[in-house]
């Protein structure tokens, strides 16, 4: 009686042993780019406060505001941003305590309407004259928003300028998209988010910003 036996499957080559780690390699981080999104950038937020300070401050000097009002100190303040990918959906609505944008607002009330078309019509020359991009208008075009192309790294700035013919507010809103803060940043101390349209801002020497 002849005995069977069973033929052992050939043994793969170093080769193919590696071209499966790789594709196994690669689906997992497919999957994690779907689940977490495209990374955001890393911020460094004084860079950014003195970027944005500068363009509320040219905005400020463009409006020429009768009388000079003081619209200060006001302060660069961290808003939200929210997680990407098929993780958002898990996380609807629950902002990412280590992403955050950056803004600046300032506002004037009882501007007469020629004085703010006068200084709207100087910030929009200079914005346009630089090569940011209008995204958009105000009603009965009584405010404009403007885009800069291509900031620090990937940073996409926006300018927001508006007047209301009810209460005469000329309002300027300065602000930097999403960016991943570094460990050691604190809001709350914080002297580079400090700011006045008479105080001069120097931008600080660059520093690495570590991602959390």
């Amino acid at each position: 009686m002849t005995s069977f036996r069973p033929v052992p499957p050939p043994r793969r080559s170093r080769a193919t042993r590696t071209a499966i780690g790789i594709a196994v390699l690669l689906g997992v981080a497919a999957l994690a780019w779907l689940w977490n999104g495209p990374p955001y950038p890393a911020a460094d937020p004084d860079r950014v406060a003195v970027r944005l300070k500068a363009e509320a401050g040219l905005a400020y000097d463009e409006a020429a505001l009768p009388g000079r009002p003081a619209v200060g100190p006001a302060q660069v303040e961290t808003r939200a941003c929210y997680y990407r990918g098929l993780r958002g959906l898990a996380h609807i609505d629950e902002s990412r305590l280590d992403v955050r944008r950056f803004g600046l607002d300032w506002r004037a009330t009882g501007v007469p309407e020629d004085a703010a078309r006068r200084g709207q019509e100087r910030t929009r020359a200079r914005l346009e004259h630089e090569g940011w991009t209008v995204v958009g208008t105000g009603d009965d075009e009584r405010g404009f928003r403007f885009r800069r192309p291509t900031g620090e790294g990937d940073d996409e700035d926006i300018v927001d300028v508006r007047w209301y013919h009810e209460t005469g507010t000329y309002s300027v809103s300065v602000y930097a998209d999403c960016g991943k803060l570094p460990d050691a940043f604190d809001e709350h101390d914080w002297p580079e988010g400090e700011w006045d349209p008479w105080a001069p801002s120097t931008p600080p020497a660059p520093r690495p910003a570590t991602p959390r």
